[in-house]
Protein backbone atom coordinates (compact mmCIF):
# COMPACT_ATOMS: atom_id res chain seq x y z
CA UNK A 1 0.00 0.00 0.00
CA UNK A 2 1.08 3.45 -1.13
CA UNK A 3 -0.61 6.25 1.41
CA UNK A 4 1.60 9.50 2.50
CA UNK A 5 0.79 11.30 5.34
CA UNK A 6 2.34 14.82 5.14
CA UNK A 7 2.28 17.03 8.09
CA UNK A 8 3.13 20.67 8.01
CA UNK A 9 3.60 23.85 10.90
CA UNK A 10 6.10 26.06 12.58
CA UNK A 11 8.92 25.05 15.39
CA UNK A 12 7.49 23.59 18.45
CA UNK A 13 3.58 23.21 17.25
CA UNK A 14 3.97 19.32 18.37
CA UNK A 15 3.77 18.36 14.35
CA UNK A 16 7.13 15.89 15.09
CA UNK A 17 5.50 14.53 18.42
CA UNK A 18 2.39 13.62 16.35
CA UNK A 19 3.93 12.46 13.41
CA UNK A 20 6.02 9.67 15.43
CA UNK A 21 3.00 8.74 17.38
CA UNK A 22 0.77 8.24 13.80
CA UNK A 23 3.48 6.64 12.22
CA UNK A 24 3.44 3.89 14.96
CA UNK A 25 -0.24 3.75 15.08
CA UNK A 26 -0.65 3.02 11.81
CA UNK A 27 2.39 1.04 10.84
CA UNK A 28 3.76 3.51 8.78
CA UNK A 29 7.38 5.09 8.14
CA UNK A 30 8.10 8.26 9.44
CA UNK A 31 10.74 11.15 8.01
CA UNK A 32 11.17 13.94 10.41
CA UNK A 33 12.47 16.08 7.20
CA UNK A 34 12.98 18.81 9.53
CA UNK A 35 16.15 16.92 10.27
CA UNK A 36 17.58 16.90 6.56
CA UNK A 37 17.99 20.35 7.48
CA UNK A 38 19.09 20.22 10.48
CA UNK A 39 21.74 17.98 8.86
CA UNK A 40 23.13 20.33 6.31
CA UNK A 41 22.93 22.87 9.20
CA UNK A 42 25.18 21.21 10.84
CA UNK A 43 27.69 20.39 8.42
CA UNK A 44 27.88 23.93 7.36
CA UNK A 45 28.84 24.91 10.89
CA UNK A 46 31.81 23.08 10.11
CA UNK A 47 32.67 25.01 7.16
CA UNK A 48 31.19 22.87 4.25
CA UNK A 49 29.05 24.32 1.74
CA UNK A 50 25.53 24.19 2.22
CA UNK A 51 24.32 22.92 -1.61
CA UNK A 52 27.42 19.91 -1.00
CA UNK A 53 26.09 19.09 2.25
CA UNK A 54 22.71 18.48 0.84
CA UNK A 55 23.57 16.52 -2.48
CA UNK A 56 26.04 14.49 -0.13
CA UNK A 57 23.74 13.55 2.81
CA UNK A 58 23.13 10.06 4.22
CA UNK A 59 20.12 8.25 6.11
CA UNK A 60 22.80 7.95 9.11
CA UNK A 61 23.32 11.88 9.38
CA UNK A 62 20.38 12.42 10.55
CA UNK A 63 20.53 10.09 13.67
CA UNK A 64 23.16 12.51 15.90
CA UNK A 65 21.20 13.80 19.38
CA UNK A 66 23.31 16.79 18.63
CA UNK A 67 21.05 17.84 15.19
CA UNK A 68 18.75 18.91 18.38
CA UNK A 69 20.17 22.21 19.52
CA UNK A 70 19.16 25.81 19.34
CA UNK A 71 22.88 26.74 16.87
CA UNK A 72 21.93 23.86 14.61
CA UNK A 73 18.28 24.91 14.77
CA UNK A 74 18.89 28.65 13.20
CA UNK A 75 22.11 27.11 10.95
CA UNK A 76 19.33 25.10 9.60
CA UNK A 77 16.67 27.79 9.05
CA UNK A 78 19.49 29.34 7.04
CA UNK A 79 20.26 26.86 4.59
CA UNK A 80 16.33 26.10 4.55
CA UNK A 81 15.53 29.25 2.27
CA UNK A 82 18.27 28.18 -0.28
CA UNK A 83 16.79 26.49 -3.58
CA UNK A 84 19.72 24.46 -4.49
CA UNK A 85 19.62 22.73 -0.65
CA UNK A 86 15.94 22.26 -1.37
CA UNK A 87 15.94 21.20 -4.40
CA UNK A 88 18.68 18.49 -3.92
CA UNK A 89 16.46 17.38 -0.60
CA UNK A 90 13.30 17.10 -2.83
CA UNK A 91 13.79 13.72 -4.30
CA UNK A 92 14.96 12.12 -1.55
CA UNK A 93 11.83 12.95 0.42
CA UNK A 94 9.21 12.14 -2.00
CA UNK A 95 10.88 8.81 -2.80
CA UNK A 96 10.29 7.65 1.22
CA UNK A 97 6.61 9.63 0.90
CA UNK A 98 5.62 6.87 -1.73
CA UNK A 99 7.50 4.58 -0.61
CA UNK A 100 5.67 0.65 -0.18
CA UNK A 101 3.59 0.64 3.17
CA UNK A 102 2.52 3.99 3.87
CA UNK A 103 4.77 6.92 5.16
CA UNK A 104 4.56 10.45 7.41
CA UNK A 105 6.30 13.00 6.59
CA UNK A 106 6.66 16.55 8.43
CA UNK A 107 8.32 19.40 7.72
CA UNK A 108 7.71 23.15 6.37
CA UNK A 109 6.29 22.38 2.89
CA UNK A 110 5.36 18.88 2.85
CA UNK A 111 1.77 19.71 2.15
CA UNK A 112 2.58 22.55 -0.40
CA UNK A 113 5.83 20.96 -2.48
CA UNK A 114 6.61 18.10 -1.44
CA UNK A 115 3.51 15.78 -1.27
CA UNK A 116 0.80 17.88 -2.62
CA UNK A 117 -1.52 14.92 -3.81
CA UNK A 118 -1.13 13.26 -0.07
CA UNK A 119 -3.55 10.99 1.16
CA UNK A 120 -3.46 13.01 4.17
CA UNK A 121 -2.36 16.80 4.16
CA UNK A 122 -2.51 18.24 7.98
CA UNK A 123 -1.43 21.94 9.42
CA UNK A 124 -0.40 21.06 13.29
CA UNK A 125 0.15 24.96 14.81
CA UNK A 126 0.21 26.82 17.99
CA UNK A 127 0.45 30.77 19.25
CA UNK A 128 3.94 31.55 19.44
CA UNK A 129 3.97 32.28 23.09
CA UNK A 130 3.17 28.35 23.47
CA UNK A 131 5.43 27.61 21.42
CA UNK A 132 8.07 29.32 22.78
CA UNK A 133 7.16 27.77 26.51
CA UNK A 134 7.44 24.66 24.94
CA UNK A 135 10.78 25.26 23.55
CA UNK A 136 11.59 26.67 26.37
CA UNK A 137 10.61 23.90 28.58
CA UNK A 138 12.41 21.10 26.51
CA UNK A 139 15.91 23.32 26.26
CA UNK A 140 16.44 25.46 29.48
CA UNK A 141 17.38 22.28 31.92
CA UNK A 142 20.36 22.27 29.65
CA UNK A 143 20.91 26.07 29.46
CA UNK A 144 20.64 27.62 32.61
CA UNK A 145 21.13 31.39 31.11
CA UNK A 146 18.34 30.79 28.64
CA UNK A 147 15.01 32.63 28.97
CA UNK A 148 11.75 32.40 27.57
CA UNK A 149 11.45 36.11 26.34
CA UNK A 150 15.06 34.31 24.19
CA UNK A 151 13.30 31.68 22.71
CA UNK A 152 10.60 33.59 21.98
CA UNK A 153 12.59 35.99 20.08
CA UNK A 154 13.86 33.11 18.07
CA UNK A 155 10.68 31.37 17.50
CA UNK A 156 9.56 34.74 16.15
CA UNK A 157 12.28 35.22 13.62
CA UNK A 158 12.24 31.62 12.69
CA UNK A 159 8.82 32.01 11.85
CA UNK A 160 9.52 35.54 9.29
CA UNK A 161 12.32 33.64 7.57
CA UNK A 162 10.39 30.50 6.93
CA UNK A 163 7.04 32.40 6.32
CA UNK A 164 8.45 34.76 4.45
CA UNK A 165 11.09 33.56 2.27
CA UNK A 166 10.88 33.44 -1.73
CA UNK A 167 10.74 29.46 -2.44
CA UNK A 168 8.89 27.61 -0.31
CA UNK A 169 7.17 29.69 2.72
CA UNK A 170 5.79 28.04 5.02
CA UNK A 171 1.77 28.51 4.94
CA UNK A 172 -1.37 26.14 5.72
CA UNK A 173 -1.61 24.18 1.96
CA UNK A 174 -5.69 24.20 0.44
CA UNK A 175 -7.73 21.65 1.88
CA UNK A 176 -5.59 20.84 4.49
CA UNK A 177 -6.85 20.45 7.85
CA UNK A 178 -5.57 22.43 10.69
CA UNK A 179 -5.11 21.43 13.90
CA UNK A 180 -4.31 24.00 16.41
CA UNK A 181 -2.56 22.63 19.55
CA UNK A 182 -2.52 26.00 21.68
CA UNK A 183 -5.14 24.43 23.86
CA UNK A 184 -4.56 20.79 23.28
CA UNK A 185 -2.33 18.07 25.19
CA UNK A 186 -0.52 15.70 23.42
CA UNK A 187 -3.32 12.83 23.22
CA UNK A 188 -5.86 15.41 22.31
CA UNK A 189 -3.74 16.85 19.57
CA UNK A 190 -2.39 12.92 18.33
CA UNK A 191 -5.96 11.44 18.03
CA UNK A 192 -7.05 14.71 15.90
CA UNK A 193 -4.73 13.68 13.80
CA UNK A 194 -5.21 10.01 13.76
CA UNK A 195 -9.53 10.94 12.88
CA UNK A 196 -8.50 12.37 10.06
CA UNK A 197 -6.03 9.90 8.66
CA UNK A 198 -8.53 6.64 9.63
CA UNK A 199 -11.18 8.34 7.65
CA UNK A 200 -9.20 8.64 4.94
CA UNK A 201 -7.82 5.16 4.74
CA UNK A 202 -11.64 4.43 5.23
CA UNK A 203 -12.42 6.15 2.25
CA UNK A 204 -10.20 3.84 0.10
Amino acid sequence: MIFTVAIDGPAAAGKGTISKAVAARFGFRHLDTGLLYRAVGARTLEGVDPVEAARSLQPDDLDDDALRTQDIAQAASRVAVLPDVRAALTEFQRRFARSEGGAVLDGRDICTVICPEAEVRLYVTASAEVRARRRFEELSPEDQTMTLDDVLQDVLARDQRDMNRADAPLVAAPGATIIDTSAMDIEEAVEAAAERVAEALNAR
